[in-house]
């Protein structure tokens, strides 16, 4: 596994920092009728349209995270009885069924854009899939992260793990090597 240079582990330690007092979700929303609901997943053919859907409906500026954030990066295509979604926005976008907000600011480094729809970048999505493992089911992380490595020459360089989710990375590594041997 390849180390990142000591300025970029300095940079990381200083936005884990800041992540630790951005850190909203402890467990998952469970459906609430007072409540306003999402499009549902199943009425549409791909997930984009789906996600542009849900942002239109949300009416507010948001940031896709997590399994949301491999749909849009074309990493992971989601499942069709989809029901969470996660961002980074502000609280008031809990009124609707399903959204968990990760966090209320994100830097502008850490945010893609595609076909309009923000949502946060490989690494980004790596660390917070790590930092949220606990209340996230791992199938999307685990597929992208495999393609990750198959697509970059049997290498996962470029993905920068921050030093308290080196040992989670390392087994998340391992299950992803062998997620399409199986």
């Amino acid at each position: 596994m390849r180390k990142p240079p000591e300025y970029v582990a300095d940079l990381l330690e200083q936005r884990i920092k800041e992540d630790l007092t951005n850190r909203k979700t402890l467990s998952l929303p469970k459906y609430d009728p007072q409540k306003k609901d999402l499009p549902s997943r199943s009425s549409y053919v791909g997930a984009l349209s789906w996600l542009q859907a849900v942002r239109d409906c949300i009416g507010e500026p948001i940031v896709f995270a997590l399994d949301n954030a491999l749909m849009c990066q074309g990493s992971f295509g989601g499942r069709s009885d989809e029901y969470i979604v996660w961002v980074y926005g502000d609280d008031s976008v809990m009124k609707f069924n399903g959204v968990v907000v990760l966090g209320n600011r994100i830097g502008a480094q850490n945010i893609k854009n595609r076909n309009g729809l923000l949502y946060t970048d490989f690494n980004r999505t790596v660390y917070d899939a790590l930092a949220n493992e606990n209340i996230l089911d791992m199938q999307g992380i685990t597929e992208a992260v495999s393609k990750y490595f198959y697509s970059n020459g049997d290498s996962f360089d470029g993905l920068f793990v921050a030093p308290e989710h080196q040992d989670r990375f390392e087994r998340l590594a391992s299950d992803a090597i062998e997620y399409y041997e199986n």
